[in-house]
């Protein structure tokens, strides 16, 4: 897969795949179809596996040649072993989750660093939505409230503070629209956020 492919498909896993070092073992949290790391594998050499519980995905990581184990993540990490990757991603799947300080507590225990990103709850759109009286609906969180699979709206100066909690050192981090980086305030425009974390 080229690099305009994965711009064309996912904007934003060609920016965050930029984060991910040469021949770094992989650990794809909520990998969906596997793009992602069928790019890593052919353009950055690297090894590691896919996590998700969609049915419905699975085939499309087998059919990219990419390792996938079945497994739902409220159950934690708990197969994998201390620092056993590189690298992990989190990728649009933090909001989904209940328990999201104990995933990333297991996030520093299993990866020797993490990149994480989630709908930034702060973005203009949204703030507009709820001050019109309505939950927001855009392309990061595109279904109604009553019909959403996101448990959690956090912002970028949310995670901050929960990163440190955890036990991980924000190195880095980027507010992305449309796949593009926005610095100049940073938690009103940007509509997805982006971390790179390492273990304090």
């Amino acid at each position: 897969m080229s690099t305009y492919v994965l711009k064309e498909l996912r904007a934003d896993l060609a920016f965050i795949a930029n984060w991910v070092p040469e021949k770094a073992h992989v650990l794809d949290l909520g990998c969906g179809d596997g793009a992602m790391l069928e790019y890593l594998q052919i353009t950055k050499n690297c090894t590691g596996y896919g996590v998700e519980i969609d049915d419905v995905k699975l085939p499309g990581c087998v059919s990219r040649g990419v390792t996938v184990i079945q497994h739902d993540l409220e159950n934690g990490l708990g197969l994998f072993a201390d620092n056993s990757f590189d690298t992990i991603l989190c990728l649009s799947a933090l909001h989904m989750m209940k328990n999201v300080e104990d995933l990333l507590r297991d996030v520093a225990r299993v990866g020797n660093e993490a990149i994480v990103s989630f709908p930034n709850f702060a973005y203009w759109s949204n703030r507009l939505s709820l001050l019109t009286g309505y939950m927001p609906t855009t392309h990061e969180f595109p279904y109604k409230w009553y019909e959403t699979t996101a448990l959690r709206g956090g912002t970028i100066n949310d995670f901050e503070e929960l990163a440190k909690q955890t036990g991980l050192l924000v190195t880095d981090c980027v507010a992305l629209h449309n796949g593009r980086p926005v610095s100049f305030l940073r938690n009103w425009r940007g509509s997805l956020a982006v971390f790179r974390l390492k273990k304090q």
